[in-house]
C-alpha cells in the first residue's frame, strides 16, 4: 500500500480517531501516488497508524477510513459500512409516519465525503470528495441492492467539491428517474419534494425532530416563518392548530410549494407568503408594527469559512433582534444556525446580544440540534453543525 509519513508530533489526532489529516501534518509521501488512491498513514518513525484516501490538491490531504491494519479498502468494506449506516436508521425505516431521512452522514458513518438521503423509493447522493468519486459507481450499485430503491439521483453540487478539484455534477446516477416532485411522509405529514432542483438534496431533513417541538407552541398562534423554503415548519404549525402562518422566502418557486403542501395535508389555507430578502421583509414588518406569537428563523448557512465568521455573526444578530422585536410579550422565538463554524456557545452569545439590542428578555426553553439520522461522531465534533433554541421572549 502506498504510504505517507506524518511530521513528528502530528499523530495525536489520528490516535484520537479524528478522520482528517491536513496537508501541513504530512512530512513526506511515496512518489507517484495517484490522487484519490488509498494510502497507509505512518508515524514519523514508520509505525502504522491508519488507512484512508489521499488528495494532495485539498487542504484535507487524507480522509481516514480505518484504524485496523487488517481491514482492506475493497468492495466488501464499502458494503459493510453502508449496511451499518443504514441499520442505524432502522427505527425511522420501521416508522409508518416517516419515509424521508438521511441514510449516510459522511464522516459520522465512517464514510467521509458521502451523503445519501432517502425520499420514499428514491435516493439522492452527494459525492463530496475525490476519494468517494472514484468509488461512486460501486457505491450506487450497492445502495440500490441494499435498499431496494427505484433509482439514485446525484446532487454533487456542494462548494466543497471545488476544493477537491471536482466539478459540480447533477443528474440521474443509476436506476429510474425520480418523479417531479417526489411525495414523502414525515411524522405523518405529506410533502412534495423536488430532489432534482431543491435546496440541499431537496428538503431540510435535519429539522424533522425540531419541527415537531416547535409545533407544540403553535396551537392558536399567529406564526411568522422566515426563510420558510417549502414550508416544513409551516405545515407542522397549521396541523397543530395555528391561527395563521406568514411565510417569508426569496424563492417564488419555494413559496408556491407551500400551497402544494398545504393542499396535500388537507389543511386550511391560513397562510400568507411574502417573497423577498428576509432581512428587508422582517424590518418592514417590524416598522409596520406587526406582531406575532411565534417567530421561526431558519436561515441558510451564513459562514462557509472563518473569514466569513464576522459577517455571519452580524447577520445572525440582526435577524434575531428583528425576530424578538416582532414578538408579542411572552412570545416564542425558534431560532437556528446551520453554520458549523458557529458553535452552540457562540450562537447563544449572539442571540443574547440580539436580545440586548431588541430591549427584550429571553429564556431558553429548549436546546435543539440535528435529527438522529444526522449523528455526531464523538471523535469528530465537526459532524455537529445544526443548533437551535426555543426562547420565551418577554
Amino acid at each position: 500500500m502506498p504510504a505517507v509519513w506524518l511530521k513528528a508530533g502530528k499523530e495525536k489526532s489520528v490516535h484520537n480517531r479524528h478522520p482528517w489529516i491536513f496537508s501541513g501534518a504530512i512530512a513526506r509521501q511515496e512518489q507517484g501516488i495517484a490522487p484519490g488512491a488509498i494510502v497507509d498513514v505512518l508515524q514519523s518513525d514508520g509505525v502504522w497508524l491508519a488507512r484512508g484516501y489521499i488528495n494532495p490538491h485539498s487542504q484535507i490531504a487524507v480522509r481516514l477510513l480505518t484504524w485496523d491494519a487488517i481491514e482492506q479498502i475493497e468492495p466488501n468494506f464499502w458494503e459493510r459500512r453502508l449496511r451499518h449506516a443504514i441499520k442505524r436508521r432502522d427505527s425511522l425505516r420501521a416508522s409508518t409516519g416517516t419515509n424521508a431521512y438521511r441514510l449516510v452522514h459522511a464522516e459520522a458513518d465512517g464514510l467521509p465525503g458521502l451523503i445519501v438521503d432517502r425520499y420514499a423509493d428514491w435516493l439522492v447522493l452527494q459525492s463530496l470528495t475525490l476519494g468517494i468519486e472514484q468509488w461512486k459507481p460501486l457505491l450506487a450499485e450497492l445502495l440500490l441492492n441494499i435498499t431496494g430503491c427505484k433509482g439514485i439521483y446525484e446532487r454533487s453540487d456542494a462548494e466543497v467539491r471545488s476544493h477537491e478539484g471536482l466539478r459540480f455534477t447533477n443528474g440521474l446516477l443509476k436506476g429510474g428517474q425520480p418523479p417531479a416532485p417526489v411525495r414523502v411522509m414525515e411524522n405523518g405529514h405529506l410533502f412534495a419534494v423536488d430532489v432534482c432542483h431543491g435546496h440541499k438534496t431537496g428538503f431540510y431533513l435535519d429539522q424533522r425532530d425540531n419541527r415537531s417541538v416547535v409545533a407544540q407552541y403553535c396551537g392558536g398562534a399567529q406564526v411568522l416563518n422566515a426563510f420558510s423554503y417549502t414550508g416544513g415548519f409551516s405545515i407542522y404549525a397549521l396541523a397543530a392548530g395555528a391561527q395563521n402562518v406568514t411565510n417569508i422566502d426569496s424563492s417564488a418557486d419555494a413559496l408556491r410549494m407551500i400551497e402544494v403542501n398545504t393542499t396535500l395535508n388537507e389543511l386550511p389555507a391560513q397562510t400568507k407568503v411574502l417573497e423577498g430578502d428576509a432581512f428587508q421583509v422582517l424590518r418592514r414588518l417590524r416598522d409596520d408594527a406587526l406582531r406575532y406569537d411565534v417567530v421561526i428563523l431558519d436561515p441558510p448557512k451564513f459562514a462557509f469559512s472563518r473569514a466569513q465568521l464576522g459577517t455571519a455573526t452580524r447577520g445572525y444578530k440582526d435577524i434575531n433582534m428583528l425576530g424578538m422585536q416582532l414578538l408579542r410579550p411572552g412570545g416564542i422565538l425558534a431560532t437556528f444556525s446551520c453554520s458549523g463554524l458557529v458553535d452552540e456557545d457562540l450562537f447563544q452569545k449572539i442571540v443574547f446580544g440580539a436580545s440586548i439590542d431588541a430591549g427584550r428578555e429571553g429564556r431558553i426553553m429548549h436546546r435543539l440540534g440535528q435529527g438522529s439520522d444526522h449523528p455526531t461522531l464523538l471523535s469528530f465534533p465537526e459532524s455537529a453543525y445544526l443548533k437551535g433554541f426555543i426562547i420565551c421572549v418577554d
